[in-house]
């Protein structure tokens, strides 16, 4: 008869004995005969903090896509009459009324004591706002979508002759919210590409080392100790710098993947490494030897398929720090510069002290870069844990 229990309430069941007279139910039976992916499933799913931190990713990189469509502006769209303005609050219910999504529009005035503009909601005129519409009468609304064709359609849109600034603006007048959601496209997108480099480098020259081992070995430890012993940091700050500075700026993007990916190798190299040097000796690798298998065979069929959930767990944890390092270099003017916007990019606005004392809201960029970042760690803890055997 069937138990009736989940499949992975077996994960950390105690062995079947198969000595044991103990007839196997079918829910014990397709667990004990699962391949190593699905017991990795099953680990995973456990684990509801990874669980969510990897569906969070999910909707992340899905909103790369159709940033244009989410953003209610153009990143380069300026409000020249609303510079700093702050941020606008979404309301539902106007004089105990339910109106819907709907915000109050600014009265704007200028400050001679203090030199700057005042902001003062008119709490008589609410404007609703409208969803997946169409919109040609403010700046910012049309955009070419991936540069294939040209369309004005928008997730959310302020009503007309209004505004709509629910994060607030910059020194320029530009919206935050919208450059923050359009801005993920390159700060996500450096993280994917770094790993990959970062990934072949590593596989290829820890599996040389590991495989082979003595010189070949030697040669690839001293390249990983000469990287390993500057500081990351500086070292990111001098190869960005010496950048020509008449790049173009998808020239300084590509600049800057490669320099992230080719400074993170050392430490999935090491891993490749030891890995290796173990599982060399291992029957099913001497069989392949014995059986006239190339090298590159063993590495590529045999070798690294043994712990590829560990590489994954490895991969995931290394995409934060690309992040970090494009963020810090755009942040200090030596990454991404405008017309291209990313995450670091934004907060270079707020390195002054004295503009984000008045206007706070300059800071929001750094909430995704949190988020993203805890979100990366979460759900690389939750993929080495399920990949771990002994958990």
């Amino acid at each position: 008869m069937t138990t009736g229990k989940p499949l992975d309430h077996f994960v950390n069941e105690t062995p079947f004995d198969p000595y044991s007279a103990t007839k196997l139910t079918p829910d014990q039976e397709r667990f004990y005969l699962s391949s190593q992916w699905r017991l990795m499933w099953l680990k995973f799913r456990r684990h509801k903090l990874a669980v969510w931190s990897g569906l969070y990713l999910v909707l992340v990189y899905l909103s790369v896509v159709v940033s244009e469509i989410l953003a209610p502006y153009a990143f380069t769209a300026r409000h020249t009459d609303y510079i700093y303005a702050p941020p606008q609050e979404l309301r539902l219910f106007h004089d105990g009324e339910f109106v819907g999504p709907f915000v109050y529009p600014y009265d704007v005035s200028l400050n001679m004591e203090e030199l700057r503009w005042d902001y003062r909601e008119n709490m008589a005129a609410p404007h609703k706002l409208r969803f997946f519409c169409t919109q040609d009468d403010f700046e910012g609304a049309r955009y070419a979508f991936w540069n294939l064709f040209e369309t004005n359609f928008h997730l959310v849109c302020p009503a007309a002759g209004s505004q709509f600034f629910l994060l607030g603006t910059d020194r320029l007048g530009r919206d935050i919210l919208s450059r923050i959601i359009q801005g993920a496209r390159i700060s996500m997108t450096v993280g994917l590409i770094g790993v990959t480099i970062s990934f072949v480098l590593g596989i290829t020259l820890g599996g040389i080392a590991g495989y082979f081992g003595g010189a070949a070995d030697w040669c690839v430890q001293r390249v990983i100790e000469v990287i390993r012993s500057f500081p990351s940091l500086p070292l990111w700050m001098a190869l960005s710098a010496a950048m020509p500075v008449n790049w173009s700026p998808i020239l300084v993007f590509l600049g800057i993947t490669v320099i992230l990916g080719l400074l993170d190798w050392p430490g999935l190299a090491r891993a490749v490494r030891s890995k290796l040097l173990a599982l060399r000796e291992e029957d099913f690798a001497v069989a392949a030897q014995l059986m006239g298998a190339k090298p590159t065979r063993i590495i590529g069929k045999h070798l690294l398929p043994s712990f590829t959930s560990h590489l994954i767990a490895s991969v995931t944890l290394a995409v934060p720090s690309m992040i970090l390092g494009e963020t810090a270099l755009s942040f200090l003017g030596l990454g991404l510069k405008p017309p291209v916007t990313s995450w670091g990019v934004l907060l270079n606005e707020a390195q002054n002290f004295n503009a984000v004392a008045l206007y706070p809201w300059l800071l929001w960029p750094a909430v995704p870069v949190i988020m993203v970042v805890l979100a990366f760690q979460f759900l690389g803890d939750g993929l080495r844990d399920a990949a771990d055997p002994y958990k």
